[in-house]
């Protein structure tokens, strides 16, 4: 589009110390939207082009999975309370630690580890931890809450989606069979993302919301209740410019990491303030994009108005 802002490449970007590609301050040093600006209203306007039959496919796993959460979270819990003096009345109670399911990783959820910073290279000890109430909505710190996720749930994460279906690409290629198990550790180079793209039709666009579908979700479905309760136990660029980025996987990169590269988290959250999506379930969406053979559609997330949230369930759709 003739009124896309220009953005410099990955190669054109600073470093910072021993990090290459940092995109603190494209957006201005007082920015707590990261690439969340990209979509523009013009963005999300052209994106609305790709609704074509008004079907909805929900994208969110149920609040209640896994049972057994990754990196020691705690499990969700579902209360369901009936008020017997008022007749016919139930309340419910949901206690969840917000990255157990699915979940966008907020700026505030990872940052540059060894050296204790975050998104604008802000100190981690800048940051308020422990229980945070904010009584009078007329009167909220703004340094309590920066870099909340509140910031993505008022401006919405809204756009045109693409679904890269790696299980596919990789299934029709070796005899219907995936060749690595999505339960183990595992890298998918960025040549193969690109020949997926390729293969599906896809040119991406400034601004695009890239899913992921590497085959956990179907994996999970498949597998012993001990193989699912034991994700508990586990501890690549692209000059796109895309929005957010998410995956059916319990940590869109190669878990654990390789030593030599670290965690790809300081990179994508840290550096270039881009929001990361884990645990979205892919599964009918891949279905109604092989049915179709359109792997393009209209792309709405909504994450919990959280002053100061850290993540979020991201109560996303696509049409």
């Amino acid at each position: 589009m003739s009124s896309q802002r220009h953005l410099p490449t990955y190669d054109e970007l600073p470093n910072f110390k021993d990090f290459s590609g940092c995109a603190w301050e494209v957006w201005g040093k007082d920015d707590q939207l990261g690439t969340i600006n990209l979509l523009t209203d013009e963005v999300v306007k052209e994106a609305s082009k790709e609704i074509k039959t008004g079907k909805a496919v929900c994208l969110n796993w149920p609040i209640q999975f896994p049972n057994r959460p990754a990196f020691g979270r705690i499990p969700p819990t579902h209360k369901v309370i009936f008020k017997a003096d008022r007749g016919a009345i139930n309340d419910d109670i949901l206690h969840i630690n917000t990255q157990s399911g699915s979940q966008w990783d907020g700026l505030k959820h990872f940052g540059l580890l060894k050296h204790g910073v975050f998104y604008q290279g802000t100190p981690a000890s800048f940051f308020k931890t422990g229980e945070i109430r904010i009584p009078d909505p007329t009167n909220v710190d703004p340094e309590l809450i920066k870099f909340g996720i509140h910031n993505w749930a008022q401006h919405g994460i809204c756009g045109r989606g693409v679904l890269l279906d790696m299980v596919k690409f990789y299934s029709d290629a070796n005899g219907g069979r995936l060749p690595y198990d999505p339960m183990s550790t595992h890298a998918v180079p960025a040549p193969d993302l690109i020949a997926c793209a390729q293969k599906e039709g896809i040119a991406f666009r400034q601004g695009d919301i890239l899913l992921m579908r590497v085959g956990f979700m179907q994996r999970f479905y498949g597998g012993t209740q001990d193989e699912r309760d034991e994700i508990a136990d586990k501890p690549e660029t692209l000059d796109n410019h895309f929005a957010a980025v998410a995956s059916d996987q319990p940590a869109l990169e190669r878990w654990p990491p390789p030593a030599s590269t670290g965690h790809l988290h300081q990179t994508i959250l840290g550096l270039w303030g881009m929001p990361i999506g884990e645990f979205f379930d892919l599964e009918a969406l891949a279905k109604q994009c092989d049915e179709t053979g359109r792997y393009t559609f209209f792309f709405s997330s909504w994450p919990l108005n959280v002053l100061g949230g850290v993540a979020s369930p991201p109560n996303a759709a696509v049409r």
